[in-house]
């Protein structure tokens, strides 16, 4: 749907309603449209078209005559005509494109009976039209579980409130008829609203609900198709597809609808190729078709009694062993008229295999702290280049560098204490038995007495204690 010119500008970003390429008044994508015309005025004299097409939840849309002549655009919410009370919807489209739609769903625009659009809706209108669609969700589950409840073999797919909240409509898919009389019953009675049930089909329910297909895009039947043609089985056979039921079914559960697009194609490409039951009589006996590949116009023989080699044959070829055939000529063999592969194939890529190589936790495990014992070395200082030079008197002390206006800042080493001269008691001696500090016998006895001192001092236990 465009507002209005949708152009990218410079910056990549669309003109229109300036949302980022994200359409601020459609939803979801559902059976979107455009309005061509909306950057045309009419001729002088020419009123325009009085019908509107406006949207409603999910994919139901209708059209409804402007017989008040309100102005109106795309995106305004206006309140309906509905056959009890009013529904709330927005204008997705005005103009002469509206008599376009009208024919595509044979809509008679000429009919006077046509719904009417009442007025634009006011704030309350639009306040309780988002109440009702809050509780749809709640009202839904609970429909589910009255359904339930009754084994009723029915699926709850949607619902839909009416815009001034007097009535809800309820989407539902069985596969026979289903007697809901007493849901109605049990549903009215709960929620205090009128209650409509609408049967759709699988197609129909896929339509609303929406979805993502097998191909990574949104479903055809919720974005631009309306119209549900019947697939066959014969559209995949045609189109050379495996048979597979779960490849097949889309959304819905049925044949996908894109199987007919392609369709009429194939049908016309195949019309150039022989029967898929042709048989072509040799000399060496009678050959089979076994497959046929439209698009590189080749189809694949193989003798009756010889199953395991299959000789491939250009569509011309075959259709010239044909002619002879018919002219009841035999063909000499399949060898003779056989595409012969290319020797040079085109040769295969080869990955080296990577697993194991990189852990997936790898991230995860915590760093192992670095070791910076030498980070805080005084910049200064130099290490020994030389090991076997012993240093001088000069360079142990904190002298400076290359600075000659630093100051030299004293040594705080200790100096060692001289060593005791070895007498001649202790030549001969080993180092473990020479005892360089005997003990004191006079500090020994009065440590026992300050030992002694202390015990008698704690204090003891008195009688006012143990009173």
């Amino acid at each position: 749907m465009g507002c209005s010119s949708c152009s990218t500008g410079k910056d990549g970003q669309p003109k229109g309603c300036k949302n980022n390429g994200t359409c601020g008044t459609d939803g979801c994508n559902k059976l979107t449209v455009f309005d061509w015309l909306s950057n045309m005025s009419l001729p002088n004299g020419e009123k325009p078209f009085d019908c509107i097409e406006v949207r409603f939840k999910n994919s139901r849309k209708e059209f409804f005559r402007n017989s008040e002549n309100l102005s109106l655009s795309i995106g305004d919410i206006v309140a309906t005509q509905a056959q009890s009370g009013h529904d709330i919807g927005m204008v997705t489209l005005t103009g002469e494109l509206v008599k376009v739609q009208m024919k595509k769903k044979n809509e008679d625009h000429t009919n006077k009976e046509l719904p009417k659009v009442y007025r634009k809706a006011s704030q309350k209108d639009i306040d309780i039209w988002q109440k009702c669609r809050d509780r749809e969700a709640e009202i839904q589950k609970r429909s589910r579980e009255l359904a339930i409840a009754l084994n009723l073999q029915m699926k709850l797919s949607d619902v839909e409130f009416q815009g001034d909240g007097s009535k809800a409509t309820f989407y539902y898919t069985a596969e026979e008829r289903v007697d809901f009389r007493q849901l109605i019953k049990d549903m009215a009675k709960s929620f205090g609203i009128r209650i409509e049930m609408r049967q759709i089909g699988y197609r129909q329910e896929a339509q609303r609900l929406g979805g993502i297909g097998s191909c990574g895009r949104e479903l055809c039947c919720s974005t631009w198709l309306t119209d549900f043609r019947s697939v066959s089985t014969s559209a995949a056979r045609y189109q050379q597809l495996s048979l597979n039921p779960q490849k097949l079914a889309g959304q819905c559960g049925k044949l996908k609808c894109c199987l007919n697009y392609e369709l009429d194609i194939y049908l016309d490409a195949l019309k150039d190729f022989p029967a898929s039951d042709t048989k072509i009589i040799t000399e060496k006996g009678v050959a089979l078709c076994q497959k046929v590949d439209i698009f590189k116009a080749t189809l694949w023989f193989c003798y009756k009694d010889d199953w395991a080699n299959w000789h491939a044959l250009s569509k011309e070829h075959v259709n010239e062993m044909l002619e002879k055939n018919k002219r009841n000529e035999k063909v000499s063999s399949l060898e003779e008229y056989a595409i012969e592969e290319s020797e040079e194939k085109e040769q295969e890529k080869v990955f080296e295999n990577v697993v194991g190589q990189d852990s997936l936790t790898r991230f995860d495990k915590p760093k192992q702290p670095k070791n910076n014992r030498n980070k805080k070395r005084s910049p200064n200082k130099k290490p020994q280049q030389n090991a076997g030079t012993a240093a001088t008197p000069e360079a142990k002390q904190n002298s400076p560098a290359n600075n000659p206006n630093q100051k030299a800042k004293p040594s705080r080493n200790k100096p060692r204490k001289p060593r005791p001269a070895k007498t001649a008691d202790t030549e001969g001696k080993p180092s473990a038995q020479i005892n360089q500090n005997p003990p004191n016998p006079e500090g020994t006895a009065q440590k026992r007495n300050n030992n002694k001192r202390r015990t008698n001092n704690k204090k003891r236990p008195t009688d006012n204690d143990n009173g």
